[in-house]
């Protein structure tokens, strides 16, 4: 089955003046239209194709790569609003529409937006949704405790940022273990902290426990190598801010890290910072 605002790797059956026509192994047709045709290729070669919608509501097959697919999130650019909605740009030549009634806030041309790129059943049409919340579920979840996870940068409230978790469900990040400017929209990697009773994920983006002390200590090692005479004027007494600013870490973390490095006898802890030994 052709699967319409995905990839799909289909066989040229036959040529024709508009262009090519792809069929998946079901017989199922689609148009290549001419300024898409490569310009080296044989019947029954196969290519791997977007397909999405022309302005006539037909399946369209293009070599040009959007910006965002099916089921998936991103952030694109508002082009133009229209008494219908939005018009957004997703990198091909028929825009992608976000109605009224999808748009979190109400959108402006020339802003960027987070949204999720869905079918929508009742139009069979592909539409923008910046309400992405409601396409995330932590009635069941799928990560657990201790588990890497991809996170996209989703919005800030008063307690830290929130994040969408695997493309799947809401997560946490707190604002005591945010050490790096965050922007929404932001694709990085993270680790479950906690799940609480409620289904509640929290997010941090370093490891977490006994697995966070080896790699920070590493970047500290990393840090007093690269510095003049391998020395950081850092230690169990600075801010947290200093820490902060210096390594992106937590003074919890930091001191743990060195704490690390002091018993492997690879730093001393002077008064004014730490150095390599």
């Amino acid at each position: 089955m052709i699967r319409i605002g995905d990839f799909n790797t289909l066989e040229i059956i036959r040529e024709t003046e508009q262009g090519l026509y792809l069929a998946d192994t079901e017989d199922n047709e689609v148009l290549l239209p001419n300024r898409y045709v490569p310009e080296a290729f044989k019947i029954w070669d196969k290519i791997k194709v977007f397909v999405y919608l022309d302005n006539e509501e037909r399946p369209v097959a293009v070599t040009d790569e959007p910006y965002v697919v099916r089921d998936d999130f991103a952030m694109l650019r508002c082009s133009d609003v229209t008494n219908h909605g939005a018009f957004l740009d997703w990198g091909l030549v028929k825009q992608l529409f976000c109605p009224f009634k999808e748009q979190a806030f109400k959108m402006k041309a020339g802003g960027w937006y987070l949204i999720h790129c869905y079918l929508d059943e009742e139009t069979d049409r592909l539409v923008a949704s910046s309400k992405t919340n409601r396409f995330l579920d932590n009635s069941e979840l799928t990560v657990q405790e201790f588990d890497e996870v991809d996170l996209i940068v989703s919005h800030p409230s008063d307690i830290g940022m929130n994040v969408i978790v695997n493309k799947q469900h809401h997560g946490l990040i707190f604002n005591d273990n945010i050490f790096k400017d965050l922007s929404i929209g932001d694709r990085l990697k993270g680790h479950v902290k906690k799940i609480r009773p409620d289904n509640k994920i929290d997010i941090v983006l370093g490891k977490i426990g006994y697995r966070k002390i080896e790699p920070n200590a590493d970047l500290v090692m990393q840090h007093l190598e690269d510095s003049k005479d391998g020395f950081l004027p850092l230690n169990d007494k600075s801010a947290p801010e200093a820490i902060k600013n210096e390594l992106q870490m937590s003074k919890k973390t930091f001191k743990k890290a060195i704490g690390t490095l002091y018993k492997q006898r690879l730093i001393s802890i002077e008064e004014d910072g730490i150095r390599l030994i």
